[in-house]
């Protein structure tokens, strides 16, 4: 017995008349067909993939890129099956309907059974509106769950199409029904039902800076992911050949969180991350608690100060030296060293940059050698001399970030040097005991001292690579030899002889399993980063990201209401100072998210302290009012929560003490922002601070919450 893709409950019969649903029975036969096909043929292509010579150089790249790309698309298909759809939309002059999916689909004969949600053709389908049907006469939208549809919606945009819907109708769209559904610990699929004002958004042009300004519960963060997959599809400029898409999030809590979101869209390449995971010593970085030496470090001009720290060691010694050869001496003058350090190529981290300075002081110092000797054992000469590597060690040294950045917190001359602008006291305000004691502050430092330097081992690896390749090419040339001499009809000119050519000894080194260094994925350059909960960005912060996108090509999602530290100029102030002067500003206003009795208590808090917040307007009543108790009451209101209803989750916000279960997280205003529960319960939120800060935190905290908020004391 075929069973159909409608599952629908009882109460919802109406719905289940074949006039409403036959056609779209009939469609899911066929795509089920489609996907069974398109599954088999895929694993099929993946596996001759997988089977083919792995080849070398761009060849190798090609082929790995085929294989990920072939393998995502599988586990799309596998994880999604039929519920692949999300919708169908029917157009005033066409009566046929049009299909929506995450992906696009079609059968073994061509037809287009699911348009890719991306595509130009289906923006009608998610921006359609009574004010602007988009040529639109329906719109149907689906609830799957399980893989089976338990509910669905109709919209209809002409007056003679509401006869034929009268059952599906509803006085809610899919949209406002679902997000009084329970919330989990990972963010729920919403593709389906992207509201008109996100997808404009998500579908803009990437050049440029786009700003996504939005309150509490518009969708900003819904915005960030489905534009990330979307630019991806529909700029071929920032695919991952060209530099991909580096989506950076607040905390780790949010991007586990959001995890689950990208790969659903068909996207698992995205690199995601926080501003700390782009260091090393962001893991162990604790916050700076002077609130003047943070601000110091939050000025993009003190980063710009590592360009001096790092040219300090790049001056060339004005002392001359006599360099002794075999066969005689040669004097190396302050203008050879000028002139071997002016060869550094623009752009050349320092640190890679010393073999290049070798490179041209050995053609110098030959060139002017004036002896009989040949030029190679000249320069085999130089290169055992000692004193002159020695000479360019100290000349050039290899430096460590982290050495760099120490040096300009531990010894105030250097600091002045290479910061004359800071007064006296800012310098040693900035100076500590500890210069390695690491704080989120510091990060930005080390970032562009570690960019700026390269990395230390990266010449001595270099080395090494380049002797075994020596080697296992010598290896090749006896293989080949031995393999001549073993073929009793090889007269000198056949296909073994011919292996005694340079060039294909050299194709037989198997390069790739030498071993090399795990790329640094996080590096960049990326074609575009988008940065969700943007406006707790420091400057000196943002220098992190600018050096990781040089096209200028940004999505920037956040709110200055939502500032822990203040925002009290535009964005476009703000982003002009830090070098994105090409923006564009979107907003957002309609809180989807939070019900208007949690907003009613919330906006006062912001309003306090920032009068022109952008506070969004709720669409939807909750259903229960703010409830105010005492902290002694916390475990029993929990308890009670918890017995009432058997899905969603909480949050207990401001008791560290208090510990989390598998459905009550504990947190910190701070690491509860872009998250959302259904319980919000805020413990002495007086207590979190005053000023900006503290009422930033309260209105973060009491708008995680999409059922219900309890306030507790303990006075």
């Amino acid at each position: 017995m075929t069973t159909g893709a409608f599952d629908l409950p009882d109460h919802l019969s109406a719905k289940a008349d074949p006039a409403l649903i036959a056609g779209d029975e009939r469609h899911f036969a066929a795509i089920a067909e489609s996907l069974e096909q398109s599954t088999a043929e895929l694993s099929e292509r993946l596996d001759a993939e997988r089977r083919a010579p792995g080849g070398k150089g761009r060849q190798a790249v090609d082929r790995d890129m085929e294989v990920r790309r072939l393998a995502a698309r599988l586990r799309t298909l596998r994880r999604f099956g039929v519920d692949l759809c999300l919708g169908r939309m029917v157009g005033a002059d066409d009566p046929e309907p049009v299909y929506v999916g995450r992906r696009g689909l079609t059968d073994g004969a061509g037809r287009r059974l699911l348009l890719d949600w991306r595509s130009p053709a289906a923006e009608p389908f998610f921006a359609a509106t009574h004010a602007n049907p988009r040529g639109l006469a329906s719109r149907r939208r689906y609830r799957w769950t399980r893989g089976r549809i338990t509910d669905y919606w109709d919209e209809v945009f002409t007056p003679d199409g509401f006869a034929a819907h009268a059952a599906a109708l509803d006085d809610q769209s899919a949209f406002i029904a679902s997000l009084g559904a329970s919330r989990s610990s990972r963010m729920r699929d919403v593709l389906g039902t992207i509201q008109a004002d996100q997808d404009a958004i998500i579908r803009a042009g990437s050049s440029g800076a786009l700003v996504v300004d939005g309150g509490p519960g518009t969708g900003k963060t819904v915005v960030a992911l489905h534009r990330t997959a979307y630019l991806l599809y529909a700029d071929p400029r920032l695919g991952h050949r060209r530099g991909g898409v580096l989506f950076v999030g607040p905390h780790q809590p949010y991007l586990a969180y959001v995890a689950d979101v990208l790969p659903s869209l068909g996207e698992e390449d995205v690199q995601t991350c926080t501003l700390r995971d782009l260091v090393p010593e962001g893991a162990t970085a604790t916050v700076e608690t002077d609130p003047e030496v943070a601000r110091l470090k939050s000025s993009a001009d003190l980063v710009k100060a590592i360009e001096a720290a790092v040219r300090f060691y790049e001056e060339p010694p004005t002392v001359p030296m006599t360099v002794t050869t075999d066969e005689a001496d040669i004097r190396l003058s302050a203008a050879d060293w000028a002139e071997a350090f002016g060869a550094v190529g623009s752009g050349t981290p320092h640190n890679e940059a010393r073999d290049e300075v070798w490179e041209e002081l050995l053609t110098i110092l030959t060139e002017k050698y004036d002896g009989d000797e040949p030029d190679h054992l000249v320069r085999a000469s130089l290169l055992r001399n000692r004193e002159l590597r020695t000479a360019v060690d100290r000349a050039w040294p290899l430096i460590e970030a982290a050495d760099l950045v120490g040096d300009l917190w531990s010894v105030p001359a250097y600091l002045r040097r290479c910061a004359p602008w800071l007064a006296p006291d800012e310098v040693r305000k900035l100076q500590r005991s500890d210069a390695r004691a690491w704080t989120v502050s510091d990060l930005p430092f080390l970032d562009a001292a570690r960019q700026r330097l390269g990395d230390p081992e990266a010449s001595g690896r270099r080395r090494r690579h380049e002797a075994l390749v020596a080697v296992e090419r010598a290896r090749m040339a006896t293989v080949v030899e031995d393999l001549i001499e073993a073929d009793a009809y090889d007269d000198g000119e056949g296909v073994l002889s011919s292996l005694r050519q340079p060039d294909l000894q050299d194709a037989l080194v198997d390069r790739a399993a030498l071993p090399g260094v795990e790329p640094d994925l996080l590096a960049g350059p990326f074609a575009h980063i988008v940065v969700d909960e943007a406006q707790e960005l420091t400057d000196a912060e943002w220098q992190m990201l600018l050096l990781r996108c040089p096209s200028g090509s940004f999505t920037i999602v956040g709110d200055r209401a939502q500032a822990r530290h203040g925002f009290t100029e535009s964005w476009r102030e703000r982003l002009a100072r830090i070098g994105l002067d090409r923006m564009t500003l979107a907003s957002l206003s309609v809180n989807y998210r939070t019900p208007k009795e949690v907003m009613a208590a919330a906006e006062p808090v912001i309003r306090a302290v920032l009068p022109d917040a952008n506070v969004p307007t709720s669409i939807r009543d909750g259903g229960a009012p703010v409830v105010h108790g005492s902290a002694a009451d916390l475990g029993s209101i929990l308890d009670t929560w918890l017995a009432s209803h058997a899905e969603g989750t909480a949050c207990v916000i401001g008791d560290p003490t208090f510990r989390a279960t598998s459905r009550v997280r504990s947190l910190t205003p701070e690491l509860a922002k872009g998250l959302e529960f259904d319980l919000v319960v805020l413990v002495d939120p007086e207590a979190f601070g005053d000023g900006v800060e503290g009422a930033v935190d309260r209105y973060v905290a009491m708008t995680r919450a999409t059922r219900q908020l309890v306030v507790l004391t303990t006075s």
